[in-house]
């Protein structure tokens, strides 16, 4: 971020910090489970804040026309002048997407969007390996998107990450695992950083500014059954993958016309459901409730 855009959010915002504490306990809960669970001690994690509180204030909220300076960074961010000037001058955290990461995610969103390999439906095609002509095939899918990997390179690395099947017409067939990065995959921790931090981002734009810029609403009901609960998630699990294909086609139609350049754009939905058997999960659902028994839901 330049230091134009980083002065606007250099002013700290009154009582906010006071207003902060609760919501950032809860939305840190779940990523200190992560962090325990894998391995990530809290020096570890604290070593890791202290360097992207310096990063940030350094880069993020440098006033325009002035040179950032190690007092500035430490009275934004409260930490030692001399620890500040230890930790500065590093750059910008550099976010890359891995390569086969990339390649994954562009196939299969063109399997999922073009008119070719998708049925009336919009349903992904089963495709033999190779075809004659221009009928559709795993083949030209692959070479439709990057001529520089071989597609049997490709089909060999997806079936052994069980992304496809092959049928018994000797077709290729997407399976839904190729939705959900699982077990060892290194592209779900990726997706991990990338689809939180875009959540995250568009919420704090939303409650830092005059208005909320960018859309991050949830529907939400409490104190419903057990039943209910998965049966709604199934649904909604539904809805949203048909909204995602959605938005994919006409994102991947889109770019036939674009003239490329810098920005990004990112769709995303998730949803999340528990069950009240966690103690703790109950009680605290019951304080935002207000109540121990009853229903609650709406919109926010």
């Amino acid at each position: 971020m330049n230091a134009k855009s980083g002065s606007k959010a250099a002013a700290p915002q009154p009582n906010a910090a006071a207003k902060l504490h609760a919501p950032l306990a809860r939305l840190l809960r779940p990523l200190v489970r992560l962090c325990i669970r894998s391995g990530m001690t809290f020096p570890a994690l604290a070593q890791l804040l202290r360097e992207l509180f310096v990063n940030v204030a350094e880069h993020d909220f440098a006033l325009e026309g002035k040179e950032q300076t190690d007092s500035r960074v430490s009275l934004l961010t409260g930490i030692h002048r001399k620890e500040v000037a230890r930790l500065r001058g590093a750059g910008a955290p550099v976010n890359e997407t891995p390569a086969a990461v990339s390649l994954t995610s562009a196939v299969i969103a063109r399997w999922l969007a073009a008119p070719e390999f998708t049925d009336a439906k919009g349903e992904p095609l089963p495709l033999p390996r190779t075809a004659e002509g221009d009928a559709p095939s795993f083949e030209q899918l692959v070479a439709s998107v990057t001529k520089d990997v071989r597609p049997r390179a490709v089909l060999d690395e997806w079936i052994d990450r069980k992304l496809v099947t092959i049928n018994g017409s000797d077709e290729i067939e997407l399976v839904e695992a190729a939705f959900v990065p699982s077990g060892e995959d290194d592209s779900k921790w990726h997706y991990l950083g990338r689809n939180l931090h875009d959540h995250i981002a568009a919420a704090e734009r939303n409650v830092s500014g005059a208005g909320p810029r960018f859309l991050e609403r949830a529907v939400h009901y409490n104190n419903i059954s057990p039943k209910l609960a998965r049966r709604l998630e199934a649904r909604s699990r539904e809805l949203a993958m048909d909204v995602l294909k959605t938005a994919n086609r006409e994102a991947n139609r889109a770019l036939a016309k674009d003239k490329g350049g810098d920005a990004r754009w990112n769709f995303g939905i998730y949803i999340y459901s528990e069950d009240a058997d966690d103690a703790v999960d109950a009680k605290e659902n019951a304080k935002e409730s207000g109540k121990d028994g009853g229903q609650e839901g709406g919109s926010s």
